[in-house]
């Protein structure tokens, strides 16, 4: 062989090594793609720039979180505080296995800035300290930050929600009182101001009616393209919702006072902290338009054998229906108690994966919980 022969070949070795991704069928890459986990996807866009513009597709985005809702996951957030050090980790595992392998992210933050997580939604996050908002994909591991919040007050309250009917991710964010504000303040939200996430967005204001003041625990709920909060006006607790395509705020009365909201096999319910001391309360809203709402009662069996002196809430439901309830604070070893009212049988079902120790810390886990491939920009 000459030494020009061996250089074509080499050449076309070369070639053919490049080019082996390519001239893979289409519905092949697919498939191959839609089983990747989401924390790998960012790898393989640099595949090549037919594999980017897969990934990185709306197409390929819908695809991917239709089959990711088959297999939920839960999401935990776990915050410790140490020598004046603060730490936030993002864990996820399988919710039919939560013993299985587990994906977990360190967030980094200021050493006195702690940032408050909604729930997820579709595969994302919203997380905000001060006048920060950021979006967060637990999946890929990437955050973005959006513009600044422009206000004349610095107290800021940031919801999160997914509207449907446009396709879009949308922030909620109003003014709010730090601390500990009091029922029948004069201090009332201010400054609503919507985020839409996708190209070239800001900041724009919005109008709401209602002179309402959420508590700043509030983190609200988003089920069927409407945001749901519970907020005072005046003295009196009350739902408010905030439908993300009209972008209309409304009022819905409570049937008591409750604060904490659930998703209860896809509709907004109320609940107290659960006791130990007896069954476990539902106010379920069963029309948002005629402001209907029903009322459960529900028995754990075991409770006591299970959940010992340890303080559990009620998440809300699992995919298939079961109630999930977690520790309010890390145990070691971390369980659920998930309780199916079909068959009237509670168990205790172990976590894996490690969560970190450390001290003081404070554990938060979110159900049905999806991986999303969606890479985040303004």
């Amino acid at each position: 062989m000459t030494v020009n022969s061996r250089k074509c070949s080499k050449k076309q070795d070369e070639s053919d090594e490049t080019h082996q991704f390519p001239i893979l069928p289409l519905d092949l890459i697919l498939e191959i793609l839609l089983k990747v986990p989401g924390r790998s996807l960012a790898r393989f866009i640099i595949v090549s720039k037919q594999w980017l513009s897969i990934i990185r597709g709306k197409d390929f985005t819908k695809l991917y979180l239709t089959q990711s809702s088959t297999r939920p996951r839960l999401l935990f957030t776990s915050v410790y505080r140490n020598l004046g050090q603060s730490k936030l980790f993002l864990q996820s595992c399988s919710q039919q296995d939560p013993s299985s392998a587990h994906h977990r992210l360190n967030v980094s933050m200021h050493t006195n800035h702690l940032f408050g997580f909604t729930p997820p939604v579709r595969g994302l996050i919203c997380g905000q300290t001060d006048t920060i908002v950021m979006i967060g994909n637990p999946s890929t591991g990437q955050f973005l930050t959006l513009p600044r919040v422009k206000t004349k007050r610095r107290g800021l309250l940031s919801l999160f929600g997914y509207d449907p009917v446009n396709d879009v991710y949308k922030v909620l964010c109003m003014t709010v009182l730090r601390g500990h504000p009091n029922r029948g303040s004069r201090y009332v939200s201010e400054e609503h101001q919507v985020f839409t996430l996708g190209a070239k967005q800001k900041w724009r204001r919005i109008e709401c009616k209602y002179r309402h003041l959420p508590p700043p625990y509030t983190k609200g709920l988003c089920i069927n393209g409407i945001l749901y909060y519970y907020a005072w006006i005046q003295n009196e607790g009350s739902l408010i919702s905030f439908d993300l395509n009209s972008e209309d705020f409304n009022v819905i009365k409570l049937p008591q006072d409750i604060p904490f909201l659930v998703n209860y096999n896809g509709k907004i319910a109320l609940t107290r902290q659960y006791s130990k001391l007896g069954p476990l309360y539902l106010w379920i809203l069963e029309d948002a338009r005629k402001q209907e709402w029903s009322k459960v009662s529900i028995v754990v069996p075991s409770w006591t054998e299970l959940a010992g002196n340890i303080f559990f809430n009620f998440r809300g439901t699992h995919s298939t229906g079961e109630l999930i309830f977690a520790p309010v604070r890390e145990i070691k070893p971390v369980y659920l108690i998930s309780y199916d009212l079909k068959e009237d049988n509670a168990k205790q079902v172990e976590v894996g994966g490690g969560l970190v120790a450390g001290q003081n810390p404070s554990l938060i886990v979110y159900l049905n919980h999806v991986e999303s491939p969606m890479f985040l920009s303004k």
